[in-house]
């Protein structure tokens, strides 16, 4: 066998392992912070006067690519600061988990993608949440005045599984204190953020994910959100092979925080980028 052949077949092995490792999905972590957003206006913590910028945070918000196709799940007040930092010009829809303030406000930057896109953007959410950014965003659907700029959007109410562009999303009904709000759940990663109890329903939904990020906003106790025990407590039962903590509040510190995580457990940043491969 002559050494050409050789390296031939080592070429070709080499192909091989690439093509059955192929990158299923890529994620950027917008912001992971809450509705005050990190550093807190006034605060003086250790976390707020930190110089390491994984302990400053924009309000939450994810970008999701799946080859050729992109996804936003929420359009937070920072939305247009995020997708400069980002150089985020495209998406196929957002995804929203529900109507508060620090997840819709960024909504008239839609415009921005109308423009570079020349399309309505199309907007998903439960009914509460559809019917919230309607009432929020009345100008926007009954016009008061001819001229300025308006976001075009197309407007959806999901409850079951659906398809946008050939991906497959399922709705990933959770609480949020008393509201029924969602997360969302694409292939084998799933994102769940301002959620205090999964129902059993939706836990079975979540069974096979690999690649799980659910808010944990801190650890005391919390009305309407999770705190770090409790979200650590829903990722042991679920056992995904990686999990990331994200809508995280200025009582916690990154590096503090992070090194008594558990194994495969981490503290998301605004900017992280995962790229999430795929066993074919």
């Amino acid at each position: 066998m002559t050494r050409q052949v050789i390296y031939s077949k080592i070429l070709l092995e080499i192909l091989i392992l690439l093509l059955l490792r192929m990158i299923a999905l890529k994620i950027r972590f917008l912001g992971t912070g809450t509705s005050h957003g990190v550093p807190v206006l006034g605060c003086t913590c250790k976390t707020c006067k930190s110089s390491d910028q994984r302990n400053t945070r924009y309000r939450s918000a994810v970008y999701i690519e799946k080859d050729d196709k992109s996804f936003l799940i929420d359009t937070p007040q920072e939305l247009r600061l995020q997708l400069l930092e980002y150089g985020i010009i495209k998406m196929n829809a957002v995804l929203y988990t529900h109507p508060h303030a620090d997840h819709i406000l960024g909504f008239d930057d839609l415009r921005s993608i109308n423009k570079i896109s020349g399309e309505s953007v199309n907007c998903y959410g439960n009914d509460f949440t559809i019917n919230e950014i309607r009432r929020v965003f009345q100008y926007v659907f009954t016009p008061v005045q001819i001229g300025g700029g308006l976001p075009q959007v197309t407007l959806n109410v999901i409850r079951d599984p659906f398809n946008i562009a050939g991906v497959d999303i399922i709705p990933l009904p959770v609480k949020h204190g008393k509201l029924d709000i969602l997360g969302y759940r694409i292939d084998d990663f799933a994102y769940i953020t301002d959620c205090s109890y999964i129902p059993e329903d939706t836990m079975k939904l979540l069974q096979g994910v690999k690649y799980l990020v659910l808010g944990a906003l801190r650890y005391r106790k919390h009305t309407t959100h999770m705190t770090i025990d409790e979200a650590l407590a829903i990722i042991k039962k679920l056992k995904p092979m990686q999990a990331y903590l994200t809508h995280l509040s200025h009582e916690i510190e990154y590096n503090t925080t992070q090194e008594i995580l558990p194994s495969g457990i981490y503290l998301a940043y605004d900017g992280l980028k995962l790229e999430l491969e795929e066993e074919k």
